[in-house]
């Protein structure tokens, strides 16, 4: 290697250079500006020419030769070195990656001409330190719309998990979602969150697959692998749901347990057991049958569920023979302790009303859900109007100080927004509860609570107070799913619970979350079935919506 002084004018561009998008005007100006004041620190690398010709080629440092010509610098100082046998491909893209990040579609059309010469992936792995994966990760952007790269390469780059997704795409359907959102004039943007949601499609992960490779094959099935998954996961899947799910049906009726049925989900996820069936939480007995279904995700999964006992007719008769079934009946059913105690399920109202309350307060909702909400809080059970129909008239004085806000000087009611905001969101928290007792709202507040977003506000559970509410086998069902070792005493399986959630993660007891329970729902909409089968109540004319329009204009 030598050192020369040569008119950066005379310098010749590498064809093979890594760097072909330009670099951001404030990268330029810096590195301008930095010449002009020290010159050129780090001297370029150039090559003979082998062609024939008597100038010099650059390997490194086409950005400081250009800066250079810029700053008006007649002479340089650059590195003369032997053309390398990949015409300085490696080298030049080892330099540029130390000096400025290249994009990644830049990236990867390096690697594609060092692997097209002859180097493997592990090699410019190694002379990159990146890992493996990266390059291989990198390496799939050969499969991206040519279109899709050549905008890419002008700096506006999708995220990770879109690029994901475009690239899983197949080439046919990343043009036609290109056509339909590619940038305009007006914005040369793209938006790279409805074209990677176009080329969305569900996947199906071997990580969840039962099956072994004998009803793979014979289901056609060929896994994918994700490169942009986590390296210590399974990430194969693949996109024929129909297939995994059929595969996954045949393997459940072929492993059926004695006593055991598949059985369907409904619109929960839940399984739908047969009639009269009472589902077992704790640790199944010997005569308890299984029922084997398949999740959202397309994992199988099994309960166990008792049947009710099939008694023979007693030969007695008369009031003996009755009190005799009606001791039976009671010894039938096994009494156990519930998973959460009456002290928990006060504590999740009292968690749950907190939680809503604050998100009462600081959620953002729109103003025709806070109307929604407003309909929603007066139908709760824990809400009394005294109407003044009857001259008999007896207001809570809590709601007046929010009746003020909305009163302006002269007495008139003041429809500005932001105070019809606060006062409304200020009734909600006075009138909507999950309290037990009283003040408990009923299924409203809880579907208020889901509207809203109130889950994201509950608390830490995870604690000493409230684990001691649950029972041995709902807290070994939480260690499970925490992935702690359960212990073989009750309270080290809490104490172990307690450190795991106050270092690593937040727990939320599956009760205490703000999904309104079904029957709940169905006994809410049977009122308003009701109300229109009532026919003894007639509308008033006045209360026609023409007439209310006319009023309010």
């Amino acid at each position: 290697m030598e050192l020369k002084f040569v008119d950066p004018r005379s310098l010749k561009d590498n064809p093979d250079r890594a760097r072909r998008s330009r670099s951001s005007p404030q990268a330029d100006a810096l590195l301008l500006a930095t010449i002009k004041a020290v010159g050129i620190v780090q001297p370029p690398v150039v090559a003979p020419e082998t062609d024939g010709g008597n100038g010099y080629v650059i390997d490194a440092g086409h950005r400081r030769v250009k800066q250079a010509i810029a700053a008006g610098l007649e002479e340089i100082a650059v590195l003369v070195t032997d053309r390398a046998d990949d015409g300085g491909g490696m080298r030049s893209l080892a330099e540029t990656l130390a000096h400025e990040q290249l994009n990644p579609v830049d990236q990867w059309r390096a690697i594609e001409r060092l692997v097209a010469i002859g180097w493997t992936e592990e090699a410019i792995a190694l002379a990159l330190a990146l890992p493996v994966r990266q390059i291989r990760k990198l390496r799939l952007l050969a499969n991206v719309l040519p279109a899709m790269l050549d905008h890419m390469a002008k700096g506006d780059m999708p995220d990770e998990r879109q690029l994901r997704t475009i690239a899983s795409a197949s080439l046919d359907d990343q043009k036609e979602v290109w056509k339909k959102h590619k940038p305009s004039k007006a914005d040369p943007n793209a938006d790279w969150w409805r074209i990677a949601q176009g080329l969305t499609k569900t996947r199906m992960y071997a990580r969840d697959a039962s099956f072994g490779d004998d009803l793979r094959e014979a289901y056609g099935i060929q896994w994918v692998e994700d490169l942009f998954a986590p390296a210590d996961q399974d990430s194969r899947y693949t996109t024929d749901v129909e297939a995994f799910l059929g595969a996954q049906q045949e393997w459940m009726t072929q492993n059926l347990p004695k006593r055991g049925v598949v059985v369907e989900v409904n619109n929960w996820g839940q399984p739908e057991l047969p009639k009269k069936a009472e589902r077992v939480y704790g640790k199944p007995a010997k005569g308890d049958c299984a029922a084997m279904y398949l999740d959202r995700d397309g994992k199988v999964q099994s309960v166990h569920y008792r049947m009710p006992e099939v008694r023979k007719p007693s030969a007695q008769t008369g009031p003996a023979a009755d009190g005799a079934t009606k001791a039976d009946d009671e010894t039938a059913v096994s009494k156990c302790r519930p998973d959460v105690t009456q002290k928990g399920q006060d504590m999740i109202g009292d968690f749950r009303t907190d939680a809503l309350h604050e998100a009462l307060g600081r959620a953002p909702i729109e103003d025709d859900m806070l109307m929604a909400l407003l309909v929603l809080a007066f139908a709760g059970l824990n809400v009394r109007v005294d109407s003044g129909a009857n001259d008999t008239v007896f207001g809570p004085k809590r709601f007046k100080r929010h009746v003020a806000r909305l009163i302006s000087e002269d007495g008139r009611l003041s429809l500005d927004m932001d105070s019809v905001r606060v006062a409304a969101r200020a009734v909600l928290v006075d009138v909507l509860s999950c309290r037990r007792g009283m003040s408990n709202s009923g299924v409203v507040s809880r579907i208020a609570g889901e509207a809203i977003g109130a889950n994201g506000y509950l608390p830490n559970m995870g604690t000493e107070d409230f684990l001691l509410c649950l029972s041995r086998q709902a807290l070994e069902t939480v260690a499970k799913e925490a992935k702690v070792q359960p212990r073989p005493r009750v309270r080290e399986t809490r104490a172990a619970l307690v450190e795991h959630f106050a270092a690593d993660a937040s727990f939320v007891h599956p009760a205490a979350l703000f999904a309104p329970d079904p029957n709940d729902i169905a006994d809410l909409i049977r009122q308003a079935e009701d109300l229109s089968e009532d026919a003894s109540v007639e509308e008033p004319a006045d209360a026609s919506g023409e007439n209310f329009r006319q009023a309010a204009e």
